[in-house]
């Protein structure tokens, strides 16, 4: 189960918010590495947390700022 948790109020973010923004904030099926940190922050959930979503949905990683992907 994730624990994902908004900022502002402390409610938790289901999963299915954390879907939609996956697929808002991909083009096509790429998330940037950049663009994943953000809703991270902006959602307060883990990047493992992010990475899971991506996976789960065949999102690809792109442009990844260690140079891994």
């Amino acid at each position: 189960m994730m624990r994902t948790y908004r900022m502002e109020d402390n409610m938790p973010v289901s999963k299915e918010v954390l879907q939609d923004a996956v697929r808002k904030a991909s083009v096509g099926d790429r998330l940037t590495c950049e663009k994943a940190h953000e809703l991270g922050k902006d959602l307060d959930v883990s990047l493992q947390e992010i990475g899971a979503v991506c996976n789960e949905l065949n999102i690809r990683i792109r442009a990844c700022q260690l140079g891994c992907f």
